[in-house]
């Protein structure tokens, strides 16, 4: 497809997986306020947008901005220690799953009550879930980016498959097409899936109407054995048997190797990935650009796109800031439409506007405007960071359970347990 190059840049920053924290509020220094510093990640946003933005904050309100761009590495350590001290930065951007860590630990400004100064009413869902904490909002959705199943126009096309699929029947049917029509290539996979990418089933876990754990009077407990979350294992391994003649490993991710790589050696008709996994496709194969299209991850249900994942990012105010006050004014204009339209031209979905037109300029960024309302993210507590951290439970029982190492229903219930005793 074209214009794959500025969602790659834009969605840059959420191929790092990163997981994070705060709470209570400073009104800010009671001097007046000469400068705010401002920390955002390197790829979030464009040098256009923060250039404007920085100077229209400057012009209006007096006030210096000391802007500062963060690498993602060694971030987590970073923010941590500057949260800690007395001098922090006075806007901050946060992955999406650091936010409850920061939250629960008192390190962000409670904004519950400044929510409408930002563009309140507008917020991405998915965002706006993952900075809640107890009840109260310590952010505001910056951006987000989340999984389209991109797919080679041509070989569709040549299997028959005359347009993109609009029902989970419907896309193992045109994978079946594609596996018929390239029967004579022994490397050909219709859709390349690893056996443990975790985030794409939790598309199919959401869709089944399950989850992965639920909180009860203040406990968690992990879920995935469940009826409903057993349907969304069940769909995982229909389209992972479907996909491929030689199956792919069932005890690998979509990072190792790297998804975007296979998908460049022209053996694969379609994979589950973000535009920045497209962008790497593309600078290995470059005559991809205009062979390549998405569609959102299709539901059950025909006509529907199934949840997704919500990976991105949020803005925070330190509740140690001196400068509170000044740091929510400048909030409150990259929360405006203007910017947010910036963002979304740039291949972000806009986390403070429900306005996606710019995206849908090319068909990756419209697969993920359509998809993104029905974002999701992992339990919005610092105890998932736990689950993570050690051996994925829900990689094991997707490797288990594919392989037929355990039963379904073995392998869901050993998931679960761990998520539970790992939350605990």
């Amino acid at each position: 497809m074209k214009g794959w190059r500025g969602l790659a840049v834009g969605a840059a920053a959420l191929a790092v997986a990163v997981s994070g924290c705060g709470t209570s509020t400073n009104s800010g220094s009671t001097t007046e306020t000469k400068e705010i510093t401002v920390w955002l990640m390197d790829g979030s946003a464009p040098t256009t947008l923060t250039d404007a933005l920085n100077k229209e904050f400057e012009q209006a309100n007096g006030i210096k901005v000391k802007y500062e761009v963060q690498k993602w590495t060694g971030i987590q350590e970073k923010l941590t220690t500057a949260l800690a001290s007395s001098t922090p930065p006075d806007v901050i951007e946060l992955g999406n799953t650091q936010t409850a860590s920061f939250a629960d630990q008192g390190t962000l400004a409670d904004l519950t009550a400044d929510a409408g100064q930002f563009n309140g009413g507008e917020w991405l869902g998915g965002l706006k879930d993952s900075l809640t904490l107890n009840g109260k909002q310590y952010g505001v959705p910056f951006y987000a980016a989340n999984r389209t199943v991109i797919y080679r126009t041509d070989l569709l096309q040549a299997a028959g498959v005359a347009k993109p699929p609009t029902s989970r029947a419907e896309w193992i049917d045109a994978i079946n097409k594609l596996k018929a029509a390239n029967a004579s290539n022994p490397d050909f996979q219709a859709l390349y899936l690893p056996g443990q990418s975790w985030y794409f089933l939790l598309s199919l876990i959401w869709d089944e109407g399950g989850d992965i754990a639920k909180l009860d009077n203040g406990k968690w407990t992990g879920t995935l054995d469940t009826p409903q979350a057993k349907a969304g294992f069940e769909a995982y391994k229909a389209l992972y048997d479907a996909s491929a003649a030689k199956k792919v490993p069932a005890d690998i991710d979509e990072a190792k190797p790297q998804q975007m790589e296979v998908f460049g050696t022209g053996n694969v008709g379609m994979m589950v990935g973000l535009p920045w996994e497209l962008g790497g496709a593309v600078k290995a194969k470059p005559d991809l650009a205009d062979k390549t299209s998405a569609f959102p991850i299709p539901s059950k249900k025909a006509g529907s796109a199934a949840p997704v994942f919500l990976g991105g990012s949020n803005l925070a105010i330190p509740a140690s800031s001196k400068n509170a006050a000044a740091a929510k004014k400048y909030l409150a204009l990259l929360s405006s439409k203007n910017y947010q339209d910036q963002l979304a031209a740039g291949g972000a979905v806009p986390g403070t506007s429900k306005d996606t037109s710019k995206l849908a300029s090319n068909a990756i960024g419209k697969a993920m405007a359509d998809s993104s309302p029905n974002g999701k993210v992992t339990p919005v507590t610092p105890k998932w960071a736990a689950v993570e951290a050690g051996q994925n439970p829900l990689k094991d029982a997707l490797t288990a359970y594919l392989t037929g190492a355990k039963s379904l229903d073995q392998a869901t219930k050993d998931a679960s347990d761990a998520i539970t005793k790992a939350m605990a």
